[in-house]
């Protein structure tokens, strides 16, 4: 009896363990999962905007995100391997030692909106990144498609790619009208 409740104690301070199929993009609910809570960041987003479309999934966006997560390489792919159509994409990442849901991945993306002045449209102090939360609340931006892939070598072995469509991050450019 006191070895169960030692290996549940364990298990308890362990992080969340997913299985490949939690994180693949080729499963309904995991497609669900990712739009939904993109959409629901998106709601959230102060002040509030007056042009948000909502996200839909893409698939070749999807594959070309695979392709790059794939490869397991952290930088940008080339911008002509995210281009779906004549649309080019915008491209977020993030890797992790462990299997992250995509609902947390994506919170830590979104997260990084604390830092941001939509005022100023930049960072609200030197040193804090917030691209990734600028791509994803890109109002134009509506289509999605993303991928993750487990690297063979190396401390971070799960790696994340999502691709958005049309792509923001426009220099100069705020990421959504306010109402």
């Amino acid at each position: 009896m006191s070895l169960f409740i030692c290996v549940v104690g364990l298990l308890a301070l362990l992080q969340p363990c997913y299985l490949l199929e939690d994180i693949d993009t080729n499963h309904a609910l995991v497609v669900k999962e990712i739009v939904s809570k993109h959409n629901d960041l998106r709601r959230l987003v102060q002040p509030p905007a007056s042009n948000m479309l909502q996200m839909n999934w893409n698939s070749d966006a999807a594959f070309n995100a695979k392709r790059w997560a794939n490869r397991c390489t952290m930088k940008h792919s080339p911008r002509d391997q995210r281009t779906v159509g004549t649309s080019e994409c915008g491209e977020n990442m993030f890797m992790s030692s462990n299997k992250l849901s995509w609902s947390n991945i994506i919170q830590s993306w979104y997260n990084e909106g604390k830092h941001y002045s939509y005022r100023f449209n930049r960072s609200k102090r030197i040193g804090s990144y917030v691209g990734h939360y600028i791509r994803m609340v890109w109002a134009d931006s509506n289509q999605i498609g993303c991928a993750a892939a487990q690297c063979p070598t190396g401390k971070f072995m799960n790696f994340y790619v999502c691709h958005y469509c049309p792509r923001g991050n426009l220099f100069g450019k705020k990421p959504y009208k306010t109402r």
